[in-house]
């Protein structure tokens, strides 16, 4: 008879506390393992039966459903914070209680469909390093020219058919050799970069979240990938200021002596927090697919609010801020929902 087993895995960094449960609830086998590859599979195959897994969200889901998915019957990729957690907190009640929760089929599973992102997140990645590095020889090419009084504004200094123009400008033969091997790590990166883009948005096609994400406006295939890539999944975020913090579109404001004493009591001062900007530590790629989503959007299907904010007196750096943070909320609502973007729905408001 195939007997069926449910397992849960509390996965950490070095070590992986597995419990296994039958049909009937009762714990037939637990262990504590490396979180090696190899490692796990072999404890997988040493068990007999149908095999149900799940473990919790976190930096090494991704990897980790990879690498079980083709061995078992079901990988659920779980958010334990959904369902609450045991009453004896530790890691060998965390796996017992993620495998209860399995065998009772009361985990949502995170991860939609036949693809995990790990591959798109890769890609995304080597996308991005390029990006990162074809704007370092931009800045370099153009401090170059500068250094030696050459006006270079715009992007002619880049062009292929303007470089001799720019090289007669050059007198010292020294430095035409540097801006030439420049213009070369540029063409190669130029080249590098539309076969990563290539690469990206063919992966990203086989996830449904990039059609739904597409939808939204200022969100095309591209901006699509990255945000699909970078936030993997938008059950992460239980709230839209979760998602700006990590998004780096979170005001940051400070106050300071927030109470004084008037009359003998205590109360709260009314000065007001002062703004220091947007928060420092997020996802830069986000950003930027967020910023040129609301950039998009202005001069698109919402140019009309934007133009409405900008001559009632708004700055138009601080109505892009509201479109971005207006596209991530939409962004997280409508993936988490399984929804396309709809506009008849969209309740606008100016408020940041």
């Amino acid at each position: 008879m195939n007997q069926i087993k449910y397992i849960g895995m509390d996965v950490h960094m070095a070590m992986t506390v597995i419990a296994v449960l039958d049909s009937t609830g009762k714990v037939v086998a637990e262990a504590i393992i490396e979180t090696k590859a190899q490692t796990i599979l072999d404890f997988l195959a040493g068990q007999r039966g149908t095999l149900h897994v799940t473990f919790e969200e976190g930096t090494q889901a991704a990897w980790l459903y990879d690498l079980i998915r083709p061995h078992v019957a079901q990988v659920v990729v779980c958010n334990l914070r959904r369902n609450g957690v045991p009453e004896n907190k530790a890691d060998k009640s965390d796996a017992k209680h993620l495998a209860e929760l399995l065998r009772n089929n009361g985990l949502k599973a995170v991860y939609h469909g036949e693809h995990s992102t790990q591959a798109v997140k890769e890609l995304a990645q080597s996308y991005s390093s390029i990006v990162s590095d074809s704007i370092r020889v931009k800045n370099r090419l153009k401090a170059l020219f500068r250094g030696r009084g050459i006006s270079c504004s715009g992007t002619s200094v880049y062009s292929s058919k303007d470089r001799e123009h720019w090289l007669h400008q050059i007198d010292n033969t020294a430095v035409r050799s540097r801006a030439s091997r420049l213009w070369k790590e540029l063409d190669l990166l130029t080249e590098l970069r539309e076969e990563a883009e290539k690469d990206l948005l063919a992966e990203a096609r086989k996830h449904v979240a990039t059609k739904i994400l597409r939808t939204i406006p200022g969100i095309g295939p591209l901006r699509a990938a990255i945000i699909l890539a970078f936030t993997i999944t938008p059950h992460r975020f239980r709230t839209n200021k979760q998602f700006w913090n990590y998004c780096g579109l979170s005001v940051r404001s400070k106050v300071s002596a927030e109470y004084e004493l008037i009359q003998g009591s205590v109360r709260r001062s009314k000065k007001q927090p002062l703004v220091r900007g947007l928060n420092r530590n997020y996802n830069r790629a986000l950003k930027e697919a967020f910023k040129g989503a609301a950039a998009s959007a202005a001069i698109g299907q919402w140019k009309t609010q934007f133009n409405t904010m900008v001559e009632g007196g708004t700055r138009s750096s601080l109505a892009l801020l509201t479109f971005a943070r207006k596209i991530s909320s939409i962004t997280l609502a409508l993936w988490k929902k399984g929804e396309r973007y709809d506009k008849d729905k969209l309740k606008y408001t100016h408020a940041v």
